[in-house]
């Protein structure tokens, strides 16, 4: 039986939610003050901000409210430097092809970028651009001089991620913009910052990247929305077409309450950081120090600068697969590799770039940790967890 057929089967028959959810880099809970916030748009203000009449015109108040609360948080001049999408995977493709694509120039990106990067740059070289993919380090950094001495006159965009969504590892963003710059002074330096907006600051700097993605649902916002940054002047082609919205930049009837909901879970997350790197930094060096105490373990780029959420754990002798079973048995839900849409476990295109072998890569989980917990969360997610891997021992 497929590995996502034998973890849905375990959760119908044990007919429980998680008892621990170790799984906030996939999606995180919604904050309760983002619901209510939605609320009112899920039924009396229904309105397409399209439209000319008051009830329209509601609508379109409410985004544009949204738009200019979502850029005076990140620091953005220009509230129209705001542009809504319906997720960070759409930000990516909006930054990495329309940069290229309006600009007739080539792209520069890492090995391991989330695939909505990647296959974008893919997509670029199969219609004749020049892409350019950088490799990393054993702890899965990049070098902002490799990225910058890539990078040519016919380089239009630039992308390299602030945070790794698998292994947590923090790229070092400001100094690659810097380089490039000083490279091509005309290209767009992009960052899919989906997985480190919650913990990390990200802005709209004059001195960072061009272009920023962000999700709501990392974040505790609804899923289906997100936003890309993307500073005055700079040149995108739309990849969706239609009926011109968002200035022309991303066709398609706006999410009013969904674009309502991120705005909140934007203030709510930049206003939450200090406490949340804290926090949760503290369930996840307790979870890890735990584990290591009692069963074997290794960390995957123990060494690096890590989001303080993720702990991305390999157990020798045990495949991964069968973890997940036994910990969604045990009532803790976690993740491994990378999930494509069917939820099937892949070979990670990450550990692969950092020079993980096969066999190891099977055996690593990703454990991530969310919001709400605390170093009284990650004694409990390490006893459990050490129970289950003595067991399959």
């Amino acid at each position: 039986m497929r590995t996502e057929n034998l973890v849905a089967t375990a959760r119908i028959e044990a007919d429980l939610d998680p008892m621990l959810y170790l799984d906030h880099a996939a999606t995180t809970p919604m904050r309760p003050e983002v619901g209510e916030a939605m609320a009112p748009y899920l039924d009396g203000r229904f309105g397409n901000p399209s439209g000319i009449h008051a009830t329209a015109r509601r609508a379109k108040n409410s985004i544009e409210e949204a738009r200019e609360r979502i850029a005076t948080t990140i620091g953005a001049t220009n509230p129209l430097e705001i542009v809504f999408t319906g997720g960070g995977t759409e930000a990516d493709n909006l930054a990495v092809i329309g940069a290229a694509i309006g600009t007739g120039g080539g792209a520069v990106t890492t090995a391991v970028e989330h695939p909505a990067v990647l296959e974008s740059a893919r997509f670029l070289s199969r219609i004749g651009s020049d892409v350019s993919i950088v490799p990393v380090d054993g702890e899965g950094r990049v070098a902002p001089d490799a990225v910058a001495n890539t990078v040519d006159r016919g380089t239009a965009v630039v992308s390299v991620m602030t945070a790794n969504n698998e292994t947590g590892v923090i790229q070092p963003v400001a100094e690659v913009a810097r380089l490039v710059r000083s490279a091509n002074d005309r290209a767009l330096v992009h960052t899919d910052a989906v997985q480190a907006f919650g913990s990390l600051a990200v802005s709209a700097d004059p001195d960072g990247p061009d272009l920023i993605s962000v999700s709501a649902h990392k974040i505790g916002g609804p899923q289906g929305v997100g936003f890309l940054f993307v500073r005055d002047g700079a040149k995108l082609e739309p990849v969706i077409h239609g009926g011109g919205q968002e200035l022309g930049r991303r066709s398609g009837t706006h999410n009013v309450a969904a674009i309502v909901g991120l705005a909140v879970a934007v203030e709510s997350a930049v206003a939450g950081r200090s406490v949340y790197r804290e926090q949760v930094g503290a369930a996840r060096d307790r979870f890890e120090l735990d584990l290591r105490s009692g069963v074997n373990v290794e960390v995957t780029a123990d060494a690096a600068d890590r989001l303080v959420s993720h702990a991305h754990l390999r157990f020798p002798g045990i495949p991964a697969e069968t973890l997940l079973v036994r910990l969604d048995f045990a009532g803790v839900a976690a993740a491994a590799g990378a999930a494509c849409h069917s939820g099937a476990i892949q070979e990670s295109h990450v550990l692969a770039a950092m020079g993980v072998g096969s066999t190891e890569a099977s055996e690593s989980i990703r454990f991530s940790f969310g919001r709400d917990d605390d170093a009284a969360t990650g004694a409990e997610a390490a006893r459990i967890v050490s129970g289950v891997v003595e067991d399959l021992s």
